[in-house]
């Protein structure tokens, strides 16, 4: 069995204060106190703001995701989330 990436041989994915979207039911495998394990902490779709980036295991980002709606702060990995930030790109046919 292989293991996935070491992600610390490379810059984080988000940053601070980024928005950002759940691309997977997370529900609490036992970290997240004062709630059942297996309870539903956040929905595909659900948006929120990485508070603060940590590691785990010597190989994985930890992101914080603070979800407002919920009021959660839940420990997220990389392949959980996508960026919500809105793009600005130029649109060279508006003329």
């Amino acid at each position: 069995m292989q293991r996935d990436e070491i992600e610390l041989n490379s810059q984080p994915v988000f940053e601070i204060g980024e928005k950002v979207r759940v691309k997977k039911l997370i529900k609490n495998d036992g970290t997240f106190a004062g709630r059942e394990i297996g309870e539903v902490l956040a929905r595909i779709g659900d948006v929120g703001y990485v508070a603060s980036i940590g590691t785990f295991l010597q190989a994985y980002y930890i992101y914080a995701v603070h979800f407002l709606d919920t009021g959660y702060i839940i420990g997220c990995r990389k392949r959980e989330l996508e960026s919500a930030e809105e793009k600005n790109e130029s649109n060279a046919t508006d003329e």
